[in-house]
This record gives C-alpha cells, sequence and structure tokens, in this order.
C-alpha cells in the first residue's frame, strides 16, 4: 500500500473529504510534494511556521538540544534550561505584570490552563466568551467556543458559560462580580479576522477590573508577531490577566502556554498542591525551538517589514470577484461573494502551487496568514496565481 492508501487506512479523518495533498519536505515559505512539486505555503499551517518552515536556527537549536537531553521529568519538577530560559524570554517581551509562564503542548491545552486558573484564583465559576470564537477542541476549550454547529454533538459541556458578542459595548454588562473571566481571542480568527476597537478593549478592561473579572486574551493566531507587533494586544493598549499563546510560538515544534502574573499564578501550589499538571508540557527540544523562534523575530527584525507586506497583498489583490480585505498585519481574510464561489478558486490555487483555505465560521473568506519571512517576490508570485485561480 502507498502513502495515501496507508492514510486512509489506518491515520483518523475528521472529514470525509481530506485535502490528501502528500508533502516531503518544506523549507521557507515552500513545501513540496514527492514529484518536486513546489507549493507556497500562505496560511503557514495554520498560524504556525511564522518564521518559515525548518528556519535553519531553528533546525540548530533543536539539533543542539537533541545532543544534551529529551524528556526528564514532569513539568516544574527539575530546572531545565531550555524552560527557563523560554520564560526568561518571554516576559522580557511583556509587560512586568505578566511575569509567570507555565509551559503546555498546545492551544487547547493553554486554553484549559487559563480557564482553570481564572476559577481558582477568583473562586468563580462563570466563564464569558464570544459568539463565533474559536479557543480549541477539548472539552473545555471548545465549552468557551461560541460557534454552537461544533459544540452540540458533544454537550453537555462545562456550565456557567455565556456568549456575547466580540466587540460589543452594550454586553460589557454581561461582566460581574460572578464573573471569573471574559475569554477574548484579540482578533477573532476563525469568524474571518474581525477587529475591535481599541475603545472596546479599554472599556473591556476597565469594565473587568471594577467586577474582579480576570481578562484572558486568546493570542494563539495572533501572537508572535502575526499582527505587526509581537503581542496584538499592544496594538490596544491594554494588558489582560492570562496571555494565552501557542501555534507561531515553536517554529514548527508543539508547544503553548498561558502567562500571568505570580501572585495568579501561584495559586496552583496549594489546595490542592499540583493544581495543574503535564508531562510532556515544555519539553526541551520544543522550548529550544521556541526560544530560537523568539530571536529570529527580534534579531531578523520581522516586526519591522509585516506591515508592508501586508499593504503589498492588499495592492496586488485587487478583483472584481474580491469584496474586502480584512487584516491586522499578515493575518488576513480576503472576501468573496460565497463558498461556492471561493472553494474552486482555492482548488485551483493549490493546483497551480499556492495554499489557501477558508475560516471555520466564515467560509466565504480565503484565509491569507504566510510565514513572516516571505518576499516581496513571493508575494508577487503567489497573488499572481491566486488572481489567476479566480479567473478559472
Amino acid at each position: 500500500m502507498n502513502n495515501r492508501q496507508l492514510f486512509l487506512s489506518h491515520l483518523a479523518q475528521t472529514t470525509d473529504f481530506p485535502l490528501m495533498l502528500e508533502i516531503e519536505k518544506a523549507e521557507g515559505v515552500y513545501m513540496y510534494g514527492p514529484d518536486g512539486k513546489s507549493y507556497i505555503d500562505l496560511i503557514s499551517g495554520i498560524g504556525v511556521s511564522n518564521v518559515g518552515h525548518r528556519h535553519p536556527k531553528i533546525i540548530h537549536a533543536i539539533q543542539s538540544q537533541l545532543e544534551k537531553y529529551l524528556h526528564l521529568m514532569v513539568y516544574g519538577e527539575y530546572i531545565q534550561s531550555p524552560q527557563v530560559q523560554l520564560a526568561k524570554a518571554l516576559c522580557e517581551t511583556l509587560p512586568p505584570s505578566l511575569n509567570n509562564v507555565y509551559l503546555v503542548n498546545s492551544g487547547s491545552e493553554a486554553v484549559e490552563g487559563a480557564l482553570k486558573l481564572a476559577k481558582r484564583f477568583t473562586n468563580r465559576r462563570e466563564i464569558i466568551s464570544c459568539i463565533n470564537a474559536y479557543h480549541g477542541s477539548s472539552h473545555g476549550s471548545l465549552s468557551v467556543g461560541g460557534n454552537e454547529i461544533f459544540k452540540r454533538a458533544y454537550r453537555p459541556l462545562l456550565p456557567g458559560i455565556k456568549n456575547v458578542v466580540y466587540g460589543s459595548f452594550g454586553q460589557l454588562d454581561e461582566i460581574t462580580e460572578n464573573t471569573a473571566a471574559v475569554i477574548v481571542e484579540t482578533i477573532q480568527g476563525e469568524a474571518g479576522i474581525r477587529i475591535a476597537s481599541k475603545e472596546y478593549f479599554q472599556a473591556l478592561r476597565k469594565k473587568c477590573n471594577e467586577t474582579g473579572t480576570l481578562l484572558i486574551l486568546d493570542e494563539i493566531q495572533a501572537g508572535f508577531g502575526r499582527t505587526g507587533k509581537f503581542w496584538a494586544f499592544e496594538h490596544f493598549d491594554i494588558v489582560p490577566d492570562i496571555l494565552v499563546c501557542a501555534k507561531g510560538m515553536g517554529g514548527g515544534m508543539p508547544i503553548g502556554a498561558f502567562i500571568a502574573g505570580q501572585e495568579v499564578m501561584g495559586v496552583f501550589k496549594n489546595n490542592p498542591l499540583l493544581g495543574h499538571i503535564t508531562t510532556f508540557g515544555g519539553h526541551p527540544v520544543s522550548s529550544a525551538a521556541s526560544l530560537a523562534t523568539i530571536q529570529i523575530i527580534q534579531n531578523e527584525k520581522l516586526l519591522e517589514k509585516v506591515d508592508e507586506k501586508a499593504e503589498l497583498f492588499k495592492k496586488l489583490l485587487v478583483h472584481h470577484k474580491i469584496k474586502s480585505i480584512r487584516n491586522k498585519g499578515l493575518m488576513m481574510a480576503v472576501e468573496f461573494e460565497s463558498f461556492e464561489v471561493l472553494k474552486p478558486i482555492i482548488d485551483r490555487a493549490i493546483e497551480k502551487g499556492v495554499i489557501t483555505d477558508w475560516f471555520l465560521f466564515c467560509d466565504d473568506a480565503m484565509r491569507i496568514a504566510p510565514p513572516l519571512v516571505i518576499t516581496h517576490e513571493e508575494i508577487e508570485k503567489a497573488c499572481n496565481i491566486i488572481l489567476e485561480a479566480i479567473n478559472g
């Protein structure tokens, strides 16, 4: 049996129509099939490969750590240099109040930990999240997701969850002294790149302060330079109580984190002790790759070029079938009339060598979120192919 047959026979499937694209190698913004055909990856493995596929410094960091050790002990027991140095580097990108890092394996796990932390610290049980939010697929993260289509088959989920409209000032009064936390994507991703106003975020922060509610910002997609700042909340002049990150954090390796102040995070130490546990969270190889990712973003000054590259996409992607382009940096949604119009365009683009897709809760918009290292020439090439795909 070839790999295609084995894939269908032995790997769990999540749809009846998987993409079935076989990739043998990836480097920079390109992925390559077994026949050598190249594809420009305009979605970064869904927001993961922010510094490109197999960045040489990521590979070096991984190889160096492989020479030292792999798994030693469950998270938080042994002093492991990759974890310590990564936590220090993360905190140096953040305001002083966010100074304590809990490393996990993924974004969904980071959300689970953040929800537990908010409940434990506030001794409250109500959580508020947004309609059309996506925070992951495990039970707790699914509970605070904002789309019933994905939730209804798995109920009962966590009790005490309220959904409000992202960006709505009128619904801020739903936040009360019974609310443990409000969890919000700083930029709504799967809703099709929706961006609330600075005034909204500042009003949200004020309401959380007034009610003693913790503000959790989910930057699983928006963090690590995707929007042109290291953290998306920097655009809005606010600071969360808990920050959640993953995806672009690991340079292609699996890792996530939730970050808070020491006082908040300290509640995991007592009543009960070991209040949150992970075996593989902060794996030393993933931690080494993540530290290298931070250094690449900073040393190669990738943030300085994000807006310029986004503007080039917007300048080139002009067509009567494109209704609008929403973006914050290189987190972009290109809107079409309908899914029926968009889907054949995506299929043709893939055939021609450009990989894009659509959003879970916005199927009339094309996702564009390339590696931040993409060049102007690669943007022009990709846009020309997309325009060819639109023209059929």
